[in-house]
């Protein structure tokens, strides 16, 4: 079987990049070929896929990636493959990954009403409603089901098209027999004393993540609290609005950008809690690893997975509609309260859900069945 995935950029530290090289790489483990058109990619080059990096120039985003979704269809068209699979939203996909939120809902409860009117718009909203119309063909893996409703809401999308999936994480973010050893040495190796906390932020879109949020909260804890903490950012994005803010607040010092990582799980098992107040998160894959690394967790309630802290009682849901002043509040309670070793606990149990761990191969079983199906119906025409 011939599988093609379309993504507009790769790197290592997304989590939707994430998501797509594990399910690239177990369709290839199944023996399925994979073809991956991307704009960029950076990271190593793979033996199992073959990459073709599209060739379209623009200036802008949005005209860059329409041209993107027209060179695919047309190398398509000359190069067929079983099944195309989208990890972004273009139009032609016969399957696609819903790892973004809907973008619809987004502009209207999220930007002013001239937004509506720009080509950016147009372009993105005529993507999305290539993959959600009710007389699309394409059908969804869907990881959230707060998201699900919203495309319904704006599209009409049958429910037959939406195929649901479970987290996924992997299990090497669950906390080891040897996790206080870890902290100890990661550390000592940045000079962190054991007695200071560690607030820790991971996610590559600094501004949709929520890290202001963060950055606010940490300058509005009390000062004795303050001073004994520090906000370890990891995730690839432009540092230096956050930097400004952070001197502004008056605390730089606490604020360490240490870049996107390839041992996030190292900081996931030496930090005293996780936080995500993001302004928009479809699910949010790191709030259940931080949850299975065993840290109290503080997340907004619009993430798809907030659900997942409240369900195993392992953290603190802010506000909706969000309030920074009840987010300083909790953030401080999360740091403070006697219930900071109930929670971790709480995180331990709920990493023996086993449902936690099944979205990849449950995606790929979706992926080889889909293609069978289109075979079978081509096969009729």
């Amino acid at each position: 079987m011939h599988i093609a995935f379309s993504i507009f950029k790769y790197f290592p530290f997304g989590g939707i990049q994430r998501d797509f090289i594990r399910m690239a790489g177990l369709c290839h483990e199944h023996g399925h070929q994979v073809r991956v058109y991307s704009l960029i990619w950076d990271a190593p080059a793979v033996d199992e896929f073959e990459v073709v990096l599209v060739p379209v120039k623009a200036i802008s985003n949005h005209v860059l990636y329409e041209r993107f979704a027209h060179w695919v269809g047309r190398d398509l068209a000359l190069h067929p493959v079983d099944l195309h699979m989208g990890m972004n939203k273009i139009p032609g996909l016969d399957a696609y990954f819903a790892g973004d939120s809907c973008f619809e809902d987004k502009t209207r409860t999220q930007r002013a009403w001239y937004y509506r009117l720009t080509p950016r718009y147009r372009l993105f909203s005529k993507f999305e409603k290539a993959v959600f119309a009710e007389n699309s063909s394409t059908r969804i893996l869907s990881i959230s089901d707060m998201q699900k409703e919203l495309y319904q809401k704006y599209h009409k999308t049958p429910d037959s098209r939406f195929y649901s999936l479970p987290p996924g994480i992997h299990k090497n973010r669950i906390a080891p027999e040897n996790q206080a050893e870890i902290r100890s040495k990661l550390r000592a190796e940045f000079s962190i004393p054991e007695g200071r906390n560690i607030i820790l932020f991971i996610g590559s879109g600094f501004l949709k993540k929520g890290l202001d949020r963060a950055i606010r909260g940490l300058s509005a804890l009390p000062a004795e609290v303050r001073e004994n903490t520090l906000l370890l950012v990891l995730g690839k994005d432009k540092p230096d609005k956050f930097q400004r803010l952070a001197k502004s607040l008056g605390v730089q010092e606490q604020v360490w950008m240490l870049g996107g990582r390839e041992d996030a799980n190292r900081f996931l098992f030496s930090a005293d809690c996780f936080v995500l107040p993001a302004y928009d998160e479809n699910t949010g894959g790191v709030i259940v690893e931080a949850l299975v690394a065993r840290l109290p967790t503080l997340v907004s309630a619009n993430c798809g997975y907030a659900e997942y802290v409240k369900s195993a009682d392992a953290g603190l849901i802010a506000d909706s509609p969000f309030s920074q002043r009840d987010f300083n509040a909790k953030l401080l309670e999360l740091i403070t309260s006697p219930r900071r070793a109930e929670w971790s606990e709480n995180g331990r149990c709920f990493s023996e859900r086993k449902d936690i761990y099944q979205m990849i191969p449950t995606a790929v079983e979706y992926l080889e069945s889909f293609a069978e199906q289109i075979k079978t119906e081509k096969s009729r025409l």
